[in-house]
């Protein structure tokens, strides 16, 4: 009894969230609708996954994110070097 109560209340409770968190009653990834009675796995704190297998595919996108973020960031900044460089050397003193 006390089992169903804890789970009800884990459910039921999401429709009063906050904005912009994911409800708890589909998996975050697929979509799947989550049943009171199965499991329910979490990543990220608060984002329900219908199976192991959506939880490690969603783990799997962030770590190709990061990393494309971090070439993404990587290639800013030596881009923004570059540019210092070009208009460091652009700048000409004229001697009177």
């Amino acid at each position: 009894m006390v089992a169903s109560v804890a789970c009800s209340f884990f459910f039921d409770d999401e429709l009063l969230g906050e904005p912009g968190m994911p409800a708890m009653d589909a998996c975050a990834l697929c979509a799947k609708p989550l049943a009171r009675d199965s499991d329910v796995f979490m990543y990220r704190g608060d984002t329900p996954y219908c199976s192991e297998e959506c939880r490690r595919e969603q783990m799997h996108l962030d770590v190709v994110c990061a990393k494309q973020d971090a070439r993404r960031q990587q290639r800013f900044s030596a881009e923004t070097e570059s540019h210092r460089g070009q208009r460091q050397s652009s700048k000409v003193s004229i001697a009177s």
